[in-house]
Formats: C-alpha cells, structure tokens, sequence
C-alpha cells in the first residue's frame, strides 16, 4: 500500500526538491503559493520537511531578515564539538536541534487557491546543515 492509497480522496500532495547548497534560508513562497492554486480552492496547506536537521518557517525576506536570523542560530546552536550528538562535522549536534526550535512543518490557510499570507511573510525551509544539500518539500493540500 502506498502513501497515496492511504490518504482521502481530495487530499492533494505533491513533494519538491530543493537545492540548499550556500544557503542557511531559502524561500520557497512561490512554489507553495503555486500548489495553492492549482484548484483555485480554499482549504489548508501543510507544509512538510521530512528531514532531522532543516525546518520550515514563515519571516520577511529580503530586508536583511536571513542573515538576522543566521546571526541568531549561531548563537543559539554554535557550530563547535559541545554536543553530545557527535556523528558529522563539528557542530552538527546542533543542526538536530534545530526542529526543537524551527518546526518541520507549518499549515497555511488558503482563500479561493491563495495564501492567506501577512504582506511580508514568506516560506522558508531555514537549513544550518552544510552535509544535505538536497531538500524534500513535502505540501499536502486539504479542502475546506
């Protein structure tokens, strides 16, 4: 049985990868915002990340917002050897913090195949983690 057998019929997912190669913040906000129309329906979008190291978030981007908040992780999740979390480069016990503080998923409302969105809110998958480039964007569309 697969994943999609499982899920009601008008449940809509779709999955996405994201290169997050030199980037600790990259927005996603069109591609979801295209999911969101596909049906020009209102419903719910769930965002998802199925990762132990990466988060999705709602923020403002482009005013200076990603490296603020780059600026922030390193102080809360320093990149040094005090983890007991070991495996991987120095540090990384850190990035498997990062959920406990970015969630791997966030649901949006969605008006007529729009998100209902703040005029400066954006989706961002936030990723301290330099050893997983490769990113899976997991939206799963339910109407209302």
């Amino acid at each position: 049985m697969s994943l999609e057998d499982t899920l009601p019929e008008e449940m809509r997912t779709a999955e996405l990868e994201v290169d997050t190669r030199g980037r600790r913040v990259t927005d996603v906000t069109d591609h979801v915002m295209r999911f969101a129309a596909e049906d020009g329906e209102s419903g719910l979008v769930n965002v998802f990340l199925p990762h132990a190291t990466a988060g999705v978030a709602l923020m403002e981007t482009g005013a200076g917002s990603e490296e603020d908040l780059e600026e922030a992780l390193e102080r809360l999740l320093p990149r040094d050897d005090r983890y007991g979390h070991r495996h991987g480069s120095v540090g990384h016990g850190g990035d498997h913090l990062l959920p406990v503080f970015v969630p791997p998923s966030l649901v949006i409302p969605v008006e007529d195949g729009r998100l209902v969105l703040g005029t400066w809110q954006h989706v961002v998958i936030v990723d301290p983690n330099r050893e997983n480039n490769r990113r899976i964007v997991r939206m799963s569309f339910v109407p209302g």
